[in-house]
């Protein structure tokens, strides 16, 4: 059997435990909503039309998706792994008799199921009562979403996995990290639709992977873009996921051949 599901499902175990930080996280999210959803609402109101498209609710129903999906996408960095690589933990990673790449994959993939629920239906509820939601009436986009939202946390983990391996090579990773934090708060889609960005900030950001890890998963589910639209967004994503997952599997081979650790 293969130990990947086992992985997954040790994911889910494993976040599950934090019950309390799960329950401050969803409070959290849900007051950052409103405060996104007023933001943007206001801003679209005081324009006098739609923005990009975005009509007052379809503003709050962007905010109140973003916070739902934040947790489970994972948008800002970690540093576990730059830390077992920085205390030689990671040689114990490469002994294992599994892909360390995919083993990491599939224990986030396991973090990201259980975080959908608890950290996502809160802000989602919040945002139908306190200013109404604009979804599709047709499961399809639900369906599509979920698959999309599913690439997205994937194209997160493999994006943080490379930002994780430059402690093979960098002293101290905090840095990297928060610039890395930085750009994903930003250029995700996050803070305000990337449909909202300057014509060459917008540019910039679909130069890049951030806006498959978050504005995409939101668009499909939300029905902003449907048909082949949506199969285009979800291939685009599909090649930053095999691109940089390829990218993380290099770095880690160059990185495990300058490995040294006490003993040998």
């Amino acid at each position: 059997m293969s130990p990947y599901p086992a992985l997954v499902a040790a994911g889910f175990r494993r976040w599950s435990t934090y019950r309390a930080a799960t329950a401050a996280g969803a409070l959290t999210n849900s007051v950052f909503g409103a405060i996104k959803a007023s933001v943007l609402v206001g801003t679209v109101t005081s324009s006098g039309a739609a923005v990009a498209g975005y009509d007052p609710l379809q503003a709050a129903t962007f905010a109140w998706a973003t916070q739902a999906f934040l947790a489970p996408v994972s948008v800002f960095a970690d540093d576990e792994l730059a830390r077992r690589v920085r205390t030689g933990d990671i040689a114990v990673d490469l002994a294992r008799p599994v892909d360390p790449q995919l083993a990491a994959w599939a224990t986030d993939l396991g973090r990201a199921a259980f975080m959908l629920l608890p950290r996502g239906v809160p802000p989602v509820v919040l945002g139908a009562l306190l200013t109404g939601l604009a979804v599709p009436s047709s499961p399809l986009p639900y369906v599509l979403g979920l698959a999309s939202l599913l690439v997205g946390v994937s194209v997160s983990f493999a994006a943080r996995w490379i930002v994780n391996l430059t402690a093979f090579w960098l002293t101290e990773v905090r840095g990297i990290l928060l610039l890395y934090t930085v750009l994903a708060t930003t250029l995700t889609g996050l803070s305000i639709p990337v449909a909202w960005f300057p014509t060459w900030l917008n540019a910039l950001a679909h130069a890049t992977p951030f806006p498959s890890m978050l504005q995409t998963p939101v668009d499909v589910v939300l029905g902003r873009v449907t048909g082949l639209d949506a199969v285009r967004l979800v291939v685009v994503q599909l090649a930053w996921l095999a691109g940089l997952l390829a990218v993380g599997r290099a770095l880690l081979a160059v990185g495990a051949r300058r490995l040294v650790v006490q003993g040998g």
